[in-house]
């Protein structure tokens, strides 16, 4: 519309123009008149040039729409995308990493597993009483059923997530494609592996939760072993023998 306004309003006032600039020169003569005198080439010039101006206005005004849809793109290649899934991602790492915190009895703590190690699950010294031995045993045994407690939360926290992960996937994918620019796809982009950078830490937590309680029970395998060879040794330990005493066989009464 400005351009076909403008060329309409340039060549009007060329027309107007024209006339004036290419009018016939008036010669005086002898008897005081005017003649016309009509210049065809003066009048094809200024036609031209009138032309020429056109033609540059109008590719100003091209330039000038060329620019501005420029911008107008490079407006929506940096418009930011309206959606973030920061908060619920955030949730779930938290709510897993809750779980873990909650770990019952040895917690995941390398200092502490080592004192475990050290006074439960070590060697079973031949001065430790009977009643010790079988309170050693049954502290293992407790820690077994609580790391497989744990790892069974752990697994229903994270089978939890799996929902939430679904919806944002989906709301995700959906910004993406209907992206406007550049920069909404690149961070619709950057959640999707936000997502999935989550996802993994959830697996990772599974697989920690599974290989302690794994870990705990081949642990009290393997001291509840140590434990019976040093009960068996007791067992055959031979002892003072036989004694020969006095017996009474029947109640005298006194």
């Amino acid at each position: 519309m400005i351009v076909r306004r403008t060329r309409n309003s340039l060549l009007a006032a060329s027309l107007i123009l024209l006339p004036a600039i290419s009018s016939p020169v008036l010669a005086p003569t002898r008897a005081s008149a005017w003649v016309l005198v009509y210049d065809p080439y003066n009048y094809a010039q200024n036609v031209l040039q009138a032309a020429r101006a056109l033609e540059q206005i109008t590719n100003q005004i091209t330039s000038l729409q060329n620019e501005a849809r420029m911008l107008v793109n490079q407006a929506r290649n940096l418009a930011s995308l309206p959606y973030s899934a920061l908060q619920q991602l955030q949730q779930s790492i938290q709510q897993t990493q809750q779980l873990m915190e909650e770990a019952q009895r040895i917690a995941y703590d390398v200092r502490q597993i080592d004192q475990a190690f050290e006074s439960t699950y070590g060697s079973a010294s031949p001065t430790v009483s009977d009643k010790d031995l079988i309170e050693g045993a049954r502290e293992r045994w407790e820690n077994t059923i609580a790391g497989l407690q744990d790892a069974m939360r752990v697994q229903a926290g994270v089978v939890g997530n799996i929902d939430t992960n679904r919806g944002e996937m989906a709301e995700l994918i959906g910004r993406s494609q209907g992206a406007t620019g550049a920069l909404q796809a690149a961070q619709a982009g950057n959640q999707l592996l936000a997502l999935q950078g989550q996802q993994l830490a959830d697996l990772t937590a599974v697989i920690a939760a599974n290989g302690r309680a794994q870990a705990l029970a081949e642990a009290e395998r393997a001291a509840a072993a140590e434990q019976a060879r040093e009960q068996r040794r007791r067992f055959l330990e031979p002892g003072a023998g036989y004694q020969p005493g006095n017996a009474q066989m029947f109640y005298s009464g006194q």
